[in-house]
């Protein structure tokens, strides 16, 4: 999952978009509301975590720009815990609302939930067959027993997972695996995808040839 942090305080910054990585996603940032609504715009994220009081733009402006053309799950980050500002948020599309300081295990457990709810998985556990995948713990067991998933691999069968039944493209899943500084060769998707099947069954994911890959169970 990729997600786009748009914070001007740089430690702050730092220790969130650290923290996610080291959860397991793909993470793009901006220290300014400009920059960030360049990204938010240019490239499709699983969730985007927006401060309130950005230089440049507020963010409330660039969540109002961004709902015009799309519907990212948005979690807002305040100094402030007032009613109104939690109301304005709400009002103006945000999904969430995280006032600083802030417990970074929250900030997962909300992107998680976020994530979950706009794809429209309700529960934290998928069980697709004898497959069964924990969102929260990042781990994959087959008939009960744990299947030894590397990063990547467990990012895209999550990805797929959360949109089973559907059909995902190469290029979907690049943007949803890999953030603006990756220069892996889109190839390599090939690569997982056999790797996945190795550990998880010939028939876990089904490709359409030319168009990208659906887990249909």
């Amino acid at each position: 999952m990729r997600v786009l942090v748009v914070e001007d305080e740089p430690d702050l910054l730092r220790v969130v978009a650290t923290t996610l990585r080291e959860d397991g996603y793909a993470v793009d940032t901006a220290a300014d509301g400009e920059d960030g609504l360049f990204k938010a715009k240019a490239w499709e994220y699983d969730a985007i975590v927006l401060d309130v009081n950005l230089p440049k733009l507020d963010g409330w402006s660039v969540l109002q720009r961004v709902r015009t053309v799309k519907r990212t799950p948005v979690l807002m980050l305040t100094a402030r815990d007032t009613v109104a500002d939690r109301v304005r948020g709400l009002n103006n599309g945000a999904d969430d609302y995280l006032v600083k300081p802030f417990a970074l295990t929250e900030l997962l457990a909300r992107l998680r939930a976020l994530i979950r709810r706009s794809v429209g998985q309700a529960v934290a556990v998928i069980e697709i067959g004898d497959v069964c995948i924990d969102t929260v713990a990042k781990t994959v067991t087959r008939n009960e027993d744990p299947v030894a998933l590397t990063p990547t691999e467990y990012a895209l069968v999550e990805l797929l997972a959360m949109h089973r039944q559907k059909l995902v493209s190469r290029t979907t899943i690049y943007d949803h695996l890999f953030d603006e500084e990756d220069d892996s060769l889109s190839n390599l998707v090939d690569v997982h995808v056999s790797n996945i099947r190795k550990k998880l069954g010939r028939d876990f994911i089904s490709t359409r040839r030319g168009q990208g890959y659906i887990i249909q169970g």
